[in-house]
């Protein structure tokens, strides 16, 4: 159960001994309160508080309860509280180590982190601005403000920092780091917008085979980079080695040029589904975190075995892209390097996106594609490679992306024994009709249901099959998908099915699902129950739509 706590140190919380009453009108008595953190490129995300289990919890009285909006929590940190005392810069500078205590600003406020960072995945992140501020993290990591994470820092709270006078607090500086972003097309469905995530209307996705650039979805993690093609440079290394080259745009685009069609999509693709089974951490992704595009560019097989490089099971291609957080550290991913050596493993290093030039938001000038892999290793803005005996140590390979079982929870987590994901498990989703939709029954006597397939490591969909009676009868889609080798089929596959209308159906609300049937005969699992996780990731269950018949 989440639980939101304002204005209440952390030690207090723990000393308390009458019970405490949340603003979401919950009190808890007679438990120490324990904190989980879930990080996000060395930054919390999320957080749950929560008593043990001997803890009992009871409704608290309308009358006690703290009702606050995320509107005015955003001003808490640009106010002056009178009941705490005001702090010089060098004092707060004093606190930067776990001995003296670790104290962080935020505007004008002033917060002892002591108990927060030991227990934090992303410590050492936090240390870095210890005894300063993290205004320039929290500028980046905008998911930061929302309602539950501002009530948790406000808990932290413990002075009011000095400035000197005419000082103006301003969160929308001109030197913002969101201050250069692309535009977007209108109609993409925002998940978040700093950083931008968005994917198109599912209505609108599987009406072409490729998807068009502008519609097709957005996952950042960081700001988007501002790169001019003559300023671009990219980095070849080998790990332990005094080899390295160094290639500009032109360069890259004198090589051999290769074209292959590939579908990208996001590691939380129908999050938003899962989560009604059960709340997770992560951005609602609806069925629309995917996208199917012909890309080209040159092969990265062909310039790490011009480099030398030799096949090894063991090692890694680490990438790192332009992208940078507030500490200067890269977005970064690695995949193993038999994948980037395979010829049929169709890695590229990508300057077009259906026949056109990469947009900013698509990683131009240069970002790597990986075929059938989660769209998390298909690294934008790419500035680096290196050849490795280890994976890239970045956070979003070694601490997120990560699948687990039901029963893990962040108390049990342990992310460092999970491998990280790459390919892609079978998946479907229905396009049309929409969610509640009123579908009218044709002449025929049927209804027209449509969507897409798609399934990791270049494996083919051979089967779509679709029941509107709780899988009594099944029809089989027709497949509209490109006629390539099995093992190679990187490009997702399209469908379209007839279900036919029983009379007694007409007037009545049904559900339609779908699964998928891959070419090793992977199919969706029915439920999401069984393969729930904490991240939401890898939620390929059946694809539900419940729609009303109408004559």
């Amino acid at each position: 159960m989440s639980l939101l706590i304002r204005r209440t140190s952390f030690q207090s919380l723990q000393r308390h001994q009458e019970g405490i009453t949340t603003s979401t009108g919950i009190r808890i008595r007679d438990g120490k309160l324990r904190i989980l953190f879930y990080c996000l490129g060395g930054i919390s995300l999320g957080y749950w508080l929560y008593t043990k289990s001997n803890s009992k919890v009871v409704a608290a009285e309308p009358s006690k309860l703290d009702i606050v909006t995320e509107e005015s929590a955003r001003l808490w940190h640009k106010t002056q509280r009178t009941d705490l005392p005001t702090y010089k810069p060098e004092q707060v500078q004093q606190h930067n180590t776990h001995e003296n205590g670790i104290w962080i600003t935020y505007g004008l406020g002033v917060y002892d982190v002591s108990e927060f960072a030991p227990n934090h995945p992303g410590g050492d992140k936090i240390l870095m601005a210890a005894g300063s501020a993290i205004d320039p993290f929290w500028a980046i990591y905008q998911q930061h403000n929302s309602l539950e994470i501002l009530q948790l820092l406000e808990s932290f709270r413990i002075g009011n920092l000095e400035r000197p006078e005419g000082t103006v607090i301003d969160d929308e500086e001109e030197s913002s780091p969101w201050s250069e972003e692309p535009q977007r097309h209108a109609l993409l469905k925002a998940a978040s917008q700093r950083p931008f995530n968005a994917e198109p209307p599912i209505g609108m996705l599987g009406e072409q085979f490729y998807t068009p650039n502008k519609l097709f979805y957005v996952r950042n993690h960081l700001p988007v980079p501002n790169i001019a093609a003559d300023d671009y440079e990219l980095e070849i290394e080998m790990e332990g080695s005094s080899k390295q080259l160094t290639l500009k745009l032109e360069d890259i685009k004198a090589l051999p040029k290769h074209t292959v069609t590939a579908a990208i999509m996001c590691g939380g693709n129908r999050r938003s589904e899962m989560t009604k089974f059960k709340p997770v951490k992560g951005l609602s992704w609806g069925a629309g975190a995917v996208g199917n595009a012909k890309w080209s560019g040159a092969r990265l097989c062909d310039l790490l075995q011009a480099q030398g490089v030799p096949p090894n099971e063991k090692n890694h291609v680490i990438f790192e892209g332009a992208d940078l957080d507030p500490t200067s550290h890269p977005y970064g991913a690695s995949i193993p390097l038999s994948k980037a050596l395979d010829p049929r493993g169709d890695v590229l290093l990508a300057y077009e996106m259906n026949d056109e030039p990469l947009t900013r938001d698509h990683g131009y000038p240069i970002r790597v594609i990986v075929p059938g892999t989660v769209g998390a290793r298909n690294v934008k803005w790419l500035t680096r490679i290196v050849v490795s005996d280890s994976e890239s140590d970045s956070h979003w390979q070694q601490n997120d992306y990560k699948g687990f079982s039901p029963s893990t929870d962040w108390d049990t987590v342990d992310f460092s024994k999970a491998d990280a994901i790459q390919a892609m498990p079978v998946t479907s989703a229905i396009c049309s009709p929409l969610p509640d939709e009123h579908i009218k029954v044709n002449d025929k006597g049927d209804i027209k249901v449509h969507g897409y397939a798609w399934s990791g490591g270049g494996r083919k969909i051979v089967r779509v099959d679709i029941t509107i009676d709780q899988g009594q009868t099944w029809h089989v889609a027709e497949l509209e998908q490109e006629n390539i080798p099995d093992g190679r089929h990187y490009g997702w596959s399209l469908w379209t099915v007839h279900l036919p209308i029983s009379k007694n159906q007409v007037g009545r609300n049904v559900e339609i699902w779908a699964k998928a049937v891959d070419s090793a005969y992977n199919v969706q699992p029915e439920k999401f129950e069984n393969i729930w996780n904490l991240r939401g990731v890898l939620a390929n269950a059946y694809h539900k739509v419940k729609v009303k018949i109408v004559k």
